[in-house]
């Protein structure tokens, strides 16, 4: 994301700090200005400058503590400072590509892929730490993923509901659609009858803020979306509510498409408020709990569709049937939604795709 950062002072931009693609911290030290003309800056680096950081830190806010010293620029980004405390290198060990001579992201993953660098607080004449030709160098989304779902679980209390559902009205409304030349996903209906189901637990749309708990205007659900060994992305179906099936069918169509072309924009993955993982695609039968998306009171999941045995009363007699079934938990933030909202939010998600009407 590009955020324009106002400038604490006037003056001509002396030293930029932070590489491209680097990480922003709010009060990390972004860049030198010096007073003066584009002629004198280079004379004044050696002056008092003023410097621009990120966030609303005030100016002059300490930027990220330099690395032992290896000759060349000393500043670490934090992405940088993270990974090294990660795996435990000594920074001024490793030969810096970026600007000045400084450190990038990149230069750490090289230099744990190839085991050069010793680790912090051993001598230097200690071997190289050894890593497996099968060990995988975290890349950008991975240790994104990881530090939202470390960052979920210690925030929000999680809870999960597990009901279990027969699947057979909306597959055969689903194969009516089919035969009429109309191909439609499970996960369309599954994503119909959530914004449905808000209606008895408007809660579950909802998110925890220090003095309310914020009902979204809108159902705005995003649906996990797995990209093989690149990760995972949200795309969100934007006011799902207001939409038709046919009309949820094509926008999951369009996200799905472009999510694995990797040509979504930011918006396509911002701003939901509900969330769908239909884990059972990769035939997983339970999930359970699913980490919640931060600012979000609940995450579905679906487990895998498979043919079940079941019990139902025909004629006033028990009869055993085999049905299309699938398990679905509710995980919820506690502090949002209680027991009670997470069943009657089930509940009528259940109803509502065992009783698909057919076309």
């Amino acid at each position: 994301m590009t955020q324009e950062v106002p400038s604490p002072g006037a003056g001509v931009l002396a030293e930029i700090l932070l590489d491209t693609d680097a990480e922003a911290v709010p009060g990390a030290l972004l860049a030198r200005i010096s007073s003066g003309s584009p002629a004198q800056a280079g004379a004044q680096e050696a002056q008092p400058s003023t410097t621009a950081t990120a966030g609303a830190a005030p100016p002059g806010a300490p930027g990220p503590r330099p690395a032992p010293g290896n000759g060349t620029e000393t500043r670490l980004s934090p992405s940088v400072r993270r990974a090294c405390l990660q795996h435990g290198i000594d920074p001024s060990r490793i030969e810096g590509t970026g600007r000045n001579g400084r450190v990038t992201r990149e230069d750490v993953d090289r230099a744990v892929s190839s085991a050069t660098v010793v680790s912090v607080g051993e001598p230097a004449t200690a071997q190289p730490r050894q890593f497996s030709p099968q060990d995988i160098p975290h890349d950008r989304m991975r240790m994104t993923i990881a530090e939202n779902m470390v960052r979920a679980v210690s925030e929000a209390p999680h809870v999960t509901a597990v009901f279990e559902t027969d699947f057979s009205a909306v597959a055969a409304h689903k194969a009516a659609l089919a035969a009429c030349g109309q191909k439609l996903s499970y996960t369309t209906y599954i994503v119909s009858a959530a914004a449905e189901a808000m209606a008895v637990a408007p809660a579950i749309n909802g998110r925890w803020e220090k003095d309310r708990i914020a009902i979204s205007p809108t159902i705005d659900i995003g649906v996990g979306t797995a990209l093989g060994e690149k990760g995972l992305v949200v795309p969100v179906v934007k006011d799902a509510g207001s939409l038709t099936l046919e009309q949820i069918g094509a926008r999951l169509d369009d996200l799905t498409r472009r999510a694995r072309e990797g040509k979504l924009e930011r918006a396509d993955v911002s701003g939901g408020s509900f969330t769908i993982s239909n884990h059972g695609v990769s035939g997983s039968l339970l999930a359970a709990p699913i980490i919640l998306h931060q600012g979000q009171a609940a995450i579905l999941g679906i487990g895998k569709l498979e043919k079940r045995v079941v019990v139902r009363e025909i004629g006033g007699q028990d009869a055993i049937l085999v049905r299309p079934m699938a398990y679905v938990t509710l995980t919820i933030d506690h502090r949002v939604v209680d027991g009670h909202q997470t069943n009657a939010w089930l509940s009528r998600f259940v109803e509502i795709l065992e009783n698909w009407p057919q076309p």
